[in-house]
């Protein structure tokens, strides 16, 4: 049977629910997008390796993944026997269900989209994405919006429960740099499109420069300008590759007024001006 493709962006109806291989999910490892709806995933087998916003992970068999709406994805490699139970929630649903464009303070606490289970919780989870597979896959599906909403509250419950059993959620001394690092990366992926120089965030931080820039090079090894440009590139290409904006209502909305500037910027990164990377 021909495995259903996922949606890029956006679940085109209220819920999805679906299983994949990792021979589909690869295809999708050729670009970055910028993810619409809410995901919640669990790896059954195998592995990967993906990128999200702007911080690389590796993901084994009992991962729970959640992504939240707006969240950069970025799909490196799955491994061959990889196989993966996923369910959608697309924006409508979130927003008329008023659970907002945050899923879960969970996600944050943690500062890691990946809570690993063990055997025995994980097969449960596994065995709730089969039922509500089959319920979905009956005709007329046994599902419906009204339904899923418990569904939806369910899983954040059960994800905060089981992100209280990680040692990384519980509460420790922290480490003043580290503290630093995660702070700027967050007003980071909050304000790429508008604050393009270190200085910005320095300010909002109550920082003097040279602290912050330091600071940042001793944790990540990456300038802090690198980390902005970054998380502008990675929404250039999924902008590029999945709309159909024009190269200059792109620069726009990541704040480049000059396109001319924006060309430059994007070439000086990839090597190929947006509409050869548009094309390629």
């Amino acid at each position: 049977m021909e495995e259903k493709k996922i949606p890029l962006l956006d679940c085109p109806v209220d819920f999805l629910i679906g299983d994949a291989s990792g021979r589909i999910m690869n295809e999708y490892g050729r670009f970055p997008c910028k993810i619409k709806c809410g995901v919640y995933a669990i790896m059954v087998e195998g592995s990967a390796r993906a990128t999200i916003g702007i911080t690389r992970y590796e993901f084994r068999k009992n991962d729970v993944v959640l992504l939240e709406p707006g969240s950069f994805l970025l799909i490196h490699e799955f491994s061959e026997d990889a196989k993966v139970y996923y369910l959608l929630f697309s924006s409508s649903f979130l927003d008329k269900n008023t659970f907002g464009t945050q899923m879960t303070l969970e996600a944050l606490q943690l500062r890691n989209p990946t809570v690993h289970l063990d055997d025995e919780k994980a097969e449960v989870i596994c065995d709730m994405a089969r039922l509500l597979l089959k319920a979905s896959n009956c005709q007329p599906s046994m599902l419906s919006t009204d339904k899923m909403v418990y569904v939806f509250n369910l899983l954040q419950l059960s994800y905060s429960s089981y992100a209280r059993t990680q040692d990384n959620y519980l509460v420790k001394p922290q480490d003043r740099r580290t503290a630093i690092y995660q702070e700027y990366t967050k007003l980071v992926l909050n304000h790429y499109a508008e604050w393009h120089h270190v200085s910005e965030y320095a300010d909002a931080m109550h920082m003097t420069l040279p602290h912050l820039c330091s600071t940042i090079k001793q944790v990540s090894n990456k300038t802090a300008g690198d980390i902005i440009n970054e998380a502008i590139m990675t929404d250039a290409k999924a902008q590029l590759k999945i709309t159909n904006l024009q190269v200059k209502e792109i620069a726009m909305s990541l704040g480049f007024e000059n396109l001319a500037f924006f060309n430059r910027f994007f070439k000086t990164h990839t090597g190929m001006t947006p509409k050869s990377y548009r094309n390629s």
